[in-house]
């Protein structure tokens, strides 16, 4: 078994990799128009986790990926992510202020500017999966992009959204919570790492069942730390505005649990991850570790 360090090493390395992929994709800020390309640029560099393409790397570690067509498959889902994270930040919106610690796009810019970097992020996520080859053939380079399409759309990331957006002000039970962020925050991470894993050797129906179990249980989990960071954790350390749900009267796990139910919650869904991976040994050890890092370095 590796050890922390090695995968802090593992984690590190592929995002460095995954901020100079991005920085190549991006439109050079000097190309016009200028102010836009300057836009989309301060979106997506210079922060964030990079959480996404991290399981598309270890899913694709899981089917011995090129590593390459594996980071421009990241890349693709990390720019649907910063994308939604622009918008979301608009004040038709969540209307928040700060994002990474930096000031939101559309304060930095402008709400205008702010929307067309969102639609340019959008487009050229699908640009990538379409311009590079990233499967050994095209059914299966088709199946990436609506696989991707589906993630972002209105039933899955989009969709999401629009039910957080209706819930302001109610009461959701655990499973209604559960429907929405399985949308809003679980679609693109359960993309994420089947697209990781469709850059490699094809796997069979109960891998790809196994791998979309783990994802699944990846991204609530997920969900349900940021739900605790908001409640506990300072503006200074989650880089945007702590206790935002709360304010706006948002439903989350912590409003339905509790903070310390919510925590457990999270704990049981990263044991039913690494329950998904049950039998496939070393292959899937970046996936356990990011099962791992995922929920239990923020408690």
């Amino acid at each position: 078994m590796s050890s922390p360090a090695d995968f802090r090493s593992w984690a590190q390395a592929r995002q460095s990799r995954t901020e100079s992929t991005l920085q190549g994709v991006l439109p050079a800020p000097e190309i016009a128009p200028q102010r836009l390309h300057q836009a989309m640029r301060y979106a997506v560099l210079g922060g964030g986790k990079r959480v996404r393409p991290l399981l598309a790397f270890a899913a694709g570690e899981f089917a011995q990926a090129d590593p390459g067509r594996v980071a421009i498959a990241g890349a693709a889902v990390e720019l649907i992510h910063a994308y939604s994270l622009v918008h979301d930040d608009l004040p038709c919106m969540d209307d928040d202020v700060l994002r990474r610690g930096r000031p939101t796009c559309h304060v930095e810019y402008d709400e205008a500017t702010a929307l067309l970097v969102g639609d340019a992020l959008h487009s050229l996520a699908f640009q990538l999966i379409a311009e590079y080859r990233l499967a050994d053939d095209t059914t299966t380079q088709l199946e990436m992009v609506k696989l991707l399409a589906a993630a972002a759309g209105s039933r899955g990331m989009t969709g999401g959204q629009a039910i957080d957006l209706d819930a302001v002000g109610q009461t959701l039970s655990v499973a209604e919570l559960e429907y929405m962020h399985i949308h809003k925050t679980g679609a693109l991470i359960r993309a994420a790492a089947l697209l990781g894993a469709r850059c490699g050797n094809r796997l069979s129906e109960k891998e790809l069942a196994q791998l979309d179990y783990f994802a699944k249980y990846v991204g609530l989990a997920f969900q349900i730390v940021d739900d605790v960071l908001d409640a506990e954790a300072s503006t200074a350390t989650l880089g945007k505005t702590a206790g935002k749900d709360a304010q706006q009267n948002k439903p989350t796990y912590v409003s339905a649990l509790g903070v310390v139910r919510s925590k457990a919650f999270a704990e049981e869904l990263r044991h039913n991850a690494l329950k998904a991976l049950d039998g496939f040994g070393e292959r899937a050890l970046r996936l356990r570790q990011l099962a791992d890092f995922i929920v239990l370095r923020k408690f």
